[in-house]
């Protein structure tokens, strides 16, 4: 008696791709962790804890040869940042505000021995890629803008507690050729 291979998704394509993000060193995150991460709440996409921990890791300040922190006021302010992005004015500006917030930064005042100073905080560590912190998680669930169902990507690759990747698996075996398979296996 011989099996069926299996075709589903999951098995053939999800799982594996997993597998490579975690031997190329992303952390995974089961669903329901990645969901209190995000404060259970399926209209969240940040994971907030990692990110406002990276944004304090990753950015300091440097004067007159001393290093200082970015205030707790700025980071969180950092976080609103990426929350409140102008959806209202379409996705495309939403996804240019985003791009400028990730590659450029934001510039957040902030006083240092009574000298009120502008100091760019960024999200990435672009130039020392190991600084960052990457997840893996599957099967997320956010609600859709404007509506009360859900959307769920197969795979979400997180870099700092932001979602910047989303991966839909996909069987290699489509409908007609699967009926095609199970034809010749009769």
């Amino acid at each position: 008696m011989s099996k069926t291979p299996s075709f589903l998704e999951d098995h053939i394509s999800q799982i594996p791709a997993i597998q490579l993000l975690v031997n190329m060193g992303y952390t995974y995150v089961p669903p329901s962790e990645a969901e209190e991460w995000r404060g259970s709440k399926r209209s969240a996409v940040l994971f907030e804890g990692v990110l406002k921990k990276q944004l304090s890791q990753i950015n300091k300040i440097m004067r007159k040869g001393q290093e200082y922190e970015f205030s707790e006021a700025n980071i969180s302010s950092a976080v609103i940042s990426l929350k409140d992005l102008p959806l209202q004015d379409g996705f495309i500006n939403a996804n240019a505000a985003l791009y400028d917030l990730l590659t450029l930064g934001r510039s957040f005042e902030q006083t240092i021995d009574g000298d009120k100073k502008s100091h760019t905080l960024q999200y990435i560590d672009w130039e020392n890629l190991d600084n960052n912190t990457f997840h893996v998680t599957e099967e997320c669930s956010v609600t859709r803008t404007g509506r009360v169902d859900t959307y769920r990507p197969d795979v979400v690759l997180f870099v700092n507690g932001i979602p910047l990747v989303i991966i839909e698996c996909k069987s290699p075996v489509t409908k007609g050729t699967k009926q095609q398979l199970e034809t010749f296996m009769a």
